[in-house]
């Protein structure tokens, strides 16, 4: 009989984030119950009755550790999390830097910078990994958009907003981190630029791929990038040139909805976001001149 080859698996965009933050939580809690085994155990258990410290670090740990409700989804390649789990952990893992930078302040205040570093050693180095490591959760947890950049896909990242373009459908979904803020027709949406501020080297439409007959639901973060999806753009942030000639850095542009057919919608704003970074002006250039091919 002819055997069956497996079919090799490609990881879920989201499981690597998942299994950052769980291994984060196990060597937290590692960590803690080393330092437990040091002390007597009923006595480390009393004090952490009374601490209210130890029970914010018990529920931290349980969230980082079991993770309810996120799934690695690849619809969702940024956003393995619910909201409400991810506004969590990054508010406890703020409270945690906050707490272990302050102890070690204080402790460097009162012991001095030699006792300090021998403390360092004979904790293997603890005291500068704990900050660290609640630092980790903090950045995992940024708020950032659903996807990054896929022209060819007609997916577009600005700054937290996530927007993808059906050009058979002519729909246009718009996300907030993981939240859906609507889907609207993507002839009633249109770019708005500040007046004093243009687009020096506006991506032309023969730029932009052909229609793609695909689905919104299904991903494209893991193929490969085209060489339209980042246009050759001449001196980078230098590109967005007010009406004086200063450089425009932190550019804000509206993504406007103007609606006939629905009351009350005339020239509603969707989002208003400044652009801070190459990608965001790159995506917002893309996204101005796909909603004008549409």
């Amino acid at each position: 009989m002819a055997r069956t080859r497996p079919t090799p698996t490609a990881a879920v965009p989201g499981a690597g984030t998942m299994f950052a933050l769980r291994a984060i939580g196990l060597v937290l809690l590692a960590r803690w119950l080393y330092s437990m085994a040091e002390m007597n155990f009923i006595s480390a258990l009393t004090g952490m009755a009374s601490s209210p410290w130890a029970c914010i670090n018990l529920v931290f740990l349980f969230l980082l550790i079991v993770l309810p409700g996120a799934r690695a989804r690849v619809e969702r390649p940024f956003h393995p999390l619910p909201q409400w789990l991810r506004q969590a952990l990054r508010f406890f893992g703020l409270l945690g830097c906050l707490f272990a930078l302050w102890s070690i302040g204080v402790f460097v205040w009162s012991a001095g910078w030699r006792r300090a570093a021998h403390a360092v050693v004979a904790t293997n180095g603890w005291l500068v990994v704990a900050p660290a490591l609640y630092g980790a959760v903090i950045w995992i947890c940024r708020p950032r958009a659903l996807w990054r950049t896929n022209i060819a896909a007609r997916r577009f990242a600005i700054g937290r907003y996530a927007v993808s373009l059906d050009s058979a459908t002519r729909t246009t979904i718009v996300w907030l981190e993981s939240r859906k803020v609507g889907q609207y027709d993507a002839r009633e949406l249109s770019v708005r630029w500040p007046q004093d501020a243009h687009p020096v080297a506006a991506a032309p439409a023969a730029l932009l791929p052909p229609p793609l007959q695909t689905d919104v639901g299904v991903s494209t973060d893991n193929v490969g990038r085209s060489p339209v999806e980042e246009p050759a753009r001449p001196g980078g942030t230098a590109d967005w040139k007010s009406e004086k000639g200063a450089t425009m850095r932190w550019t804000k542009i509206d993504l406007l909805w103007d609606s006939p057919a629905a009351a009350g919608h005339n020239r509603h704003t969707v989002f208003s976001v400044r652009l801070a970074t190459d990608g965001d002006r790159v995506a917002a250039r893309a996204l101005d001149a796909a909603l004008k091919q549409a």
